[in-house]
C-alpha cells in the first residue's frame, strides 16, 4: 500500500489521487470520482473536495493509498 504523507492537516481527494500516481491529471480525478469509481475508508466517494486526514484510505481500481501524518 502506497502512503502519502500529509504537508497540512488535510488533503482533498483530487490532490490525492493525483499526488499518488493513481490518476494522471486533476480533470480524469474529477470525472473518476464523479462516476463514482473512488472509495474512501470502504466507502464510495463522489466530492472531489472531500477532505482526507491521518489514517484515511483512498481506494480506486483495486489500489489503495493511506494517508499519513
Amino acid at each position: 500500500m502506497n502512503q502519502i504523507k500529509l504537508r497540512d492537516e488535510y488533503i482533498k481527494l483530487g490532490q490525492a489521487l493525483k499526488a499518488s500516481g493513481l490518476i494522471g491529471s486533476g480533470s480524469d480525478a474529477k470525472f473518476v470520482i464523479q462516476e463514482g469509481k473512488v472509495k474512501v475508508n470502504g466507502l464510495v466517494e463522489t466530492r472531489r473536495g472531500k477532505k482526507l486526514h491521518d489514517g484515511d484510505i483512498v481506494e480506486y481500481q483495486g489500489q489503495e493509498v493511506k494517508i499519513v501524518k
